[in-house]
């Protein structure tokens, strides 16, 4: 979950920088002549300074114009890219292999994959259970993205109640956007397949959107066939289970709004077989799914 140790390197080179710069122009605290004391500086006070740098974000671009230090082009991209940072209150929810989910508190929510710098967030947020509460300013860099290097954790322990409910904002998130691992992101627009997909993508959101689910619908009856497609996906994950589980093995099955109806040795039995009693006007709706192990695979 952290970068590679030459890119940690060049953030601890820039970062710093940009700050002592800030200061230079800010006037925050006095007597700071070079980049080495302002690294010196106590960790109130180096807080102030990064305080005022996203509170004036143009220093970013003025740093870059300016060019007074001894930064390549591309350095210089990299700290130009950071006037597209996050800022703000976040729930730290889960360790992935390739990232930590910093979750915001947008409605509907955002899920950011975040890799550490030197220290594992772990270590940085002490080792606290998660979810936990904190602040923090996320920046792109080379493609990912990062934390500033202060993250500032509450001393709040979450019960099951309100873990369950950060739970389902992360499905949530996670199926209308994504999980965002750069920035700046922008929503793409969606069709209204692709919307009805992402409604449709876990129990929380089809819950949730089920008004939208319907209007959709209602709006384009073609959608009908994405629907029962979904479903169809939801259900041959529980047949499949139960399938797999008495023995089943390397077959194919087709499921009608939650209910099997046919079921062959091959793929193409089985459609051969919905072609022959399946009405016209329902074929579409019709999800065919592979049993093999123990798992259902999707032809």
């Amino acid at each position: 979950m952290r970068l590679p140790e030459e890119d940690i390197e060049l953030f601890y080179k820039l970062y710093p920088t940009l700050l002592f710069y800030t200061n230079q122009r800010r006037g925050i605290v006095k007597d700071v002549a070079t980049v080495g004391e302002y690294m010196q500086l106590p960790f109130e006070e180096m807080t102030k300074v990064r305080e005022a740098l996203y509170e004036y974000p143009e220093l970013i671009d003025s740093f870059v114009n300016e060019s007074s230090f001894d930064f390549s082009q591309e350095e210089l991209e990299i700290v130009r890219s950071w006037k597209h940072f996050v800022k703000g209150r976040f729930f730290l929810s889960r360790y992935l292999k390739k990232y930590a989910i910093f979750l915001d508190e947008g409605s509907p929510p955002k899920a950011y994959g975040v890799l550490a710098l030197k220290s594992d967030i772990q270590e940085m947020t002490g080792g606290s259970r998660l979810p936990v509460f904190l602040e923090a300013v996320l920046l792109p860099f080379k493609g990912t993205i990062i934390h500033d290097g202060f993250l500032m954790p509450y001393p709040i322990h979450f019960g099951p109640g309100i873990r369950h409910d950060l739970n389902e904002a992360y499905q949530e998130a996670k199926a209308r956007f994504g999980i965002i691992t750069s920035l700046p992101w922008e929503q793409k627009e969606e069709s209204d397949v692709e919307r009805l997909q992402s409604y449709m993508s876990s129990e929380v959101t089809r819950e949730r959107y089920w008004k939208e689910i319907e209007e959709l619908i209602d709006k384009d009856s073609s959608l009908l066939a994405v629907y029962h497609q979904e479903m169809g996906k939801v259900h041959a994950r529980t047949y499949g289970r139960r399938l797999s589980k008495i023995g089943l093995r390397n077959a194919w099955f087709a499921i009608l709004e939650g209910e099997v109806v046919a079921g062959g040795s091959t793929k193409e039995e089985v459609e051969r077989i919905l072609d022959g009693f399946i009405p016209t006007e329902k074929r579409d709706f019709v999800y065919v799914f592979r049993v093999k192990g123990s798992k259902a695979k999707r032809g």
